[in-house]
């Protein structure tokens, strides 16, 4: 089983101190919201099966949501609608949503995936984070459980493009389906081939 690292918690919770951990889901496909969540777990709580979300099956990831909802201290999960994320890039809109909710509850340390923040809290941005922090870890969860069931409903709107299995990345089977169908308006227009579907 996988295991977080947990370098910073094991520092930090013998100080009675608490941790935010914040990650996305959604910075690569050409369509749908970029989610960011920020979580913080409580004290000293451990839990071996959270891990990257990308590592977890979907139905785990359904389970560890339920209970990261239930247990943690805090948490949000902000979506980021294309047009913003056309407006400012995804870099950008990314790094806007994480400072937005690292503002959004007072705590100890924010450790945020891979990206530095500005904020007013002590921040340290982990490569691979949702593998090295639980808080960083559950926050991917939450971030990735909210963006599948935004997509799975454009699934259900739009079953011929396939969203509920690419989930908006450009695979062959999304590609056929622009090319018969074309572009939605929930589509990413800063990204190619997103652009050259919508010129068409």
């Amino acid at each position: 089983m996988n295991k977080t690292e947990d370098i910073y918690e094991r520092l930090y919770y013998p100080q009675n101190k608490l941790i935010m951990g914040i990650d996305e889901a959604g910075r690569g496909p050409i369509c749908g919201p970029l989610c960011v969540a920020c979580c913080v777990l409580p004290i000293g709580y451990t839990n071996d099966e959270i891990y990257d979300s990308k590592k977890l099956s979907p139905k785990k990831r359904e389970e560890l949501y339920t209970v990261i909802i239930e247990t943690a201290v805090f948490y949000k999960v902000k979506v980021i609608a294309p047009k913003i994320i056309d407006k400012m890039n995804i870099y950008r809109a990314t790094k806007w949503g994480m400072e937005q909710l690292a503002a959004s509850f007072k705590c100890d340390l924010i450790l945020s995936d891979a990206i530095a923040l500005d904020t007013d809290c002590e921040n340290i941005a982990l490569i691979k984070g949702d593998s090295r922090s639980i808080n960083i870890a559950a926050a991917s969860i939450l971030a990735k459980v909210v963006r599948d069931h935004i997509m799975k409903g454009y699934d259900r709107m739009y079953p011929e493009y396939g969203y509920g299995t690419h989930q908006g990345y450009y695979t062959k089977k999304h590609k056929e389906a622009l090319q018969r169908y074309g572009v939605k308006d929930f589509y990413r227009f800063s990204f190619e081939p997103s652009a050259k579907y919508k010129k068409q």
